[in-house]
């Protein structure tokens, strides 16, 4: 199973956010060391991105808010969407995100 997880749900809409681009990053201090990037799928998800675990420190889910805004038709006042979380332990951490034109909420999921 994937280290992270995330699903995207379209809460103007209703219905899963597909094509929505995500990209895991490293965070040490002000730098970031890209680890994956995927897309999410019909179900708004992404279940791999290819990681088995986490090593200790910071990590950052960047979703590409814009181009999903584009391909909907939506104007959207976000343009992107940065979650910086520290895992407590190298166990599974699945990140949902909520979305809207004007607004959003993650949380940790299960």
């Amino acid at each position: 199973m994937s280290a992270v997880t995330t699903h995207v749900l379209d809460t103007a809409l209703g219905r899963p956010a597909v094509g929505v681009p995500v990209r895991l990053e490293r965070v040490d201090g002000d730098t970031a060391e890209v680890l994956a990037i995927a897309v999410t799928d019909s179900d708004g998800r992404i279940r791999d991105f290819g990681l088995d675990r986490l090593d200790p420190g910071g990590y950052r889910l960047v979703f590409g808010v814009a181009y999903y805004a584009a391909t909907t038709g939506q104007d959207y006042f976000l343009s992107a969407v940065d979650i910086t979380f520290t895992p407590a332990d190298s166990g599974h951490h699945h990140v949902p995100l909520l979305l809207s034109p004007f607004a959003c909420s993650v949380y940790r999921g299960s």
